[in-house]
């Protein structure tokens, strides 16, 4: 049974990672498309090099997209329903992840989980 990748949307119904999607090159765009496609065929088993839990970040994850000098991160967790959902995507421009984008990446995990709880 596969997954579904579902993209945040905040409450103006913005989605950050469609648009960072959107301002990629049509090959790099297709590179972190064909990694998502690999998410939602293998899931949570997925593994490195494609995906990995972040370190101290219970449910964060981040989808690795490496291109060379045009690497990219898109940070996720798994929710009900087979879902993953997309929070928050970067290029990749130091060897450590900004810790600013995964603050960002929290805080959209938590209003999304803020706003399933009172559906």
């Amino acid at each position: 049974m596969s997954w579904t990748v579902e993209f945040y949307e905040d409450a103006s119904g913005r989605s950050p990672v469609q648009e960072f999607l959107g301002s990629l090159t049509k090959k790099q765009r297709a590179k972190v498309m064909r990694n998502m496609g690999l998410l939602e065929k293998f899931g949570v088993h997925l593994g490195m090099p494609y995906a990995r839990q972040l370190t101290g970040y219970s449910k964060l994850w981040e989808l690795r997209v490496d291109a060379g000098t045009n690497d990219h991160r898109v940070f996720y967790f798994a929710f009900t329903g087979r879902r993953f959902v997309m929070l928050h995507a970067i290029r990749k421009q130091t060897r450590k992840t900004p810790s600013q984008d995964l603050r960002t990446a929290m805080a959209r995990m938590n209003e999304y989980l803020s706003r399933k709880e009172d559906e």
